[in-house]
């Protein structure tokens, strides 16, 4: 996978996010895997977006993962360090 992506790295919905630094083919599985993971840990009436769209979706560096908003910057740190 070549290039930087062009689409999907501005947060758009929350005031944090996961970016990707590599490019990476992620499978469903792991993208659900880190929604609950954040989801779990944030339990604080924060919202997550981020949705598994494909089996597998390519990542290229750049793209925004997860968006979390809603909660403190030390709660998303860690949740985020999680998934």
């Amino acid at each position: 996978m070549k290039g930087i992506s062009y689409r999907g790295n501005h947060i758009c919905f929350g005031r944090y996010a996961l970016q990707a630094l590599e490019p990476a083919w992620i499978t469903s599985r792991q993208i659900e895997a880190g929604r609950r993971a954040m989801t779990r840990n944030v339990r604080r009436g924060g919202k997550i977006w981020g949705s598994p769209e494909y089996w597998v979706a390519v990542v290229k560096p750049g793209r925004i993962l997860y968006e979390m908003g809603g909660v403190a910057e030390n709660i998303a740190r860690k949740a985020i360090s999680i998934a």
